[in-house]
C-alpha cells in the first residue's frame, strides 16, 4: 500500500512538472529601435523661402531599426503616434515661428530612443474681419449650446455635408448630461475659457482615452454622462485648410468632447450664432453643433 502511495504521489509530479515544461514561454531578444533620423519637409521651402509658402504644413518622416511606432510631441503636446513613422501637420501660428519637436521610436516592450529637432515654420493666413468680430466682439465674447432648437447636436458620416444627417439632437434633449450649462468664452488676444461647471458630456472611449478615467460620470450607450472635469483655459486660431475652422489647442472642445484634432470647421456663423462640425478621434462620425452668444 505505501508503494502505492508513492508510485501516486510520483505520476502526480510527474504530471505537474510535465504541465509546467509544457506551458513554458520563451521570450525573443528585447531590442531599442536604434539609428533614429527625422527628415522633415517645409511644403513650399525654397532658398528665397526657406520657412515654406505660408501654408503651414510640414511633413515629419522618421525611421529606426526595430522601431515599431513613433510619437510625435510638438511644443511638449503628444500630436500622433504612427507606425509608419509619417506624419502631416500645420502650424497655423502667423508669421515665421519656431516649433520645438521631439520623435520617440518605440520598439518591442516598451523600449525607445528619441531625438529632439527644431523647424521655423511661416504660416500667412489672416481670417476675415468680420468671422474675427462675431467670435470675439471686439474684446471677448460668452458662447453656449443653443438647445432651444432641433439638430443643436447631432451626427452625421464621416465627409458627411448634411447636418444632422443620422441623428439630431431636439430641443433641450440632452438637459442634465453636463453641457447645457458650459460657457466658452472667446477673448480676441487668441485665449479661449472653457467654463465646465463641473462636468461635461462626451464619448466616453474618447474621453477616457485623451482625459483619462477618473471614475465620475455615467455611461449612456457610447456617451458619458457629467464627467468630472474643472473649468480650463486654451487657445485658439482660424485657418482656412480648403474650409474656414477654428483650431483649439490642448484638449479644448465644444458642446460633446469626441477627441480627434480638435479643429471645427465653421460652415456657417452670424454675429449671434455659430454652426460647426467636427470629425471624431475614431474617425467614426461627423459630429454637428450649433453655439449661440449671450
Amino acid at each position: 500500500m505505501k508503494n502505492l502511495k508513492y508510485l501516486s504521489l510520483l505520476n502526480l509530479f510527474m504530471i505537474v512538472f510535465t504541465a509546467c515544461e509544457e506551458d513554458s514561454y520563451e521570450f525573443g531578444p528585447i531590442t531599442s529601435p536604434t539609428n533614429l533620423q527625422v527628415n522633415v519637409e517645409i511644403v513650399g521651402s525654397s532658398t528665397e523661402n526657406p520657412n515654406g509658402d505660408g501654408t503651414g504644413v510640414v511633413y515629419f518622416t522618421a525611421s529606426a531599426e526595430n522601431a515599431i511606432s513613433y510619437e510625435f510631441i510638438i511644443e511638449g503636446e503628444s500630436v500622433a503616434v504612427t507606425t509608419s513613422g509619417i506624419l502631416e501637420h500645420t502650424f497655423y501660428t502667423v508669421g515665421v515661428n519656431s516649433y520645438e519637436v521631439i520623435v520617440i521610436a518605440s520598439g518591442t516592450a516598451g523600449n525607445s530612443t528619441s531625438t529632439a529637432l527644431s523647424v521655423e515654420v511661416l504660416a500667412t493666413y489672416t481670417p476675415p474681419a468680420d468671422l474675427v468680430e462675431a467670435l470675439t466682439g471686439g474684446s471677448s465674447k460668452t458662447w453656449r449650446v443653443k438647445s432651444d432648437v432641433q439638430n443643436h447636436f447631432g451626427l452625421g458620416p464621416p465627409g458627411g455635408l448634411i447636418p444632422c444627417e443620422w441623428y439630431g439632437a431636439g430641443p433641450e434633449e440632452k438637459t442634465g448630461v453636463g453641457t447645457y450649462d458650459d460657457r466658452w468664452i472667446i477673448n480676441s488676444d487668441g485665449t479661449i475659457n472653457h467654463v465646465t461647471n463641473g462636468n461635461i458630456f462626451g464619448r466616453t472611449a474618447q474621453v477616457h482615452a485623451d482625459l483619462g478615467d477618473n471614475g465620475t460620470g455615467s455611461i449612456d450607450g457610447a456617451d458619458i454622462l457629467n464627467y468630472e472635469y474643472a473649468d480650463y483655459n486654451e487657445n485658439w486660431v482660424i485657418t482656412d485648410p480648403g474650409q474656414i475652422s477654428i483650431n483649439l489647442s490642448g484638449k479644448m472642445f465644444f458642446t460633446y468632447y469626441t477627441g480627434g484634432d480638435h479643429v471645427y470647421e465653421i460652415w456657417d456663423y452670424n454675429d449671434n450664432e455659430l454652426y460647426l462640425k467636427t470629425l471624431d478621434g475614431a474617425a467614426e462620425f461627423t459630429w454637428w453643433f450649433i453655439l449661440v452668444s449671450e
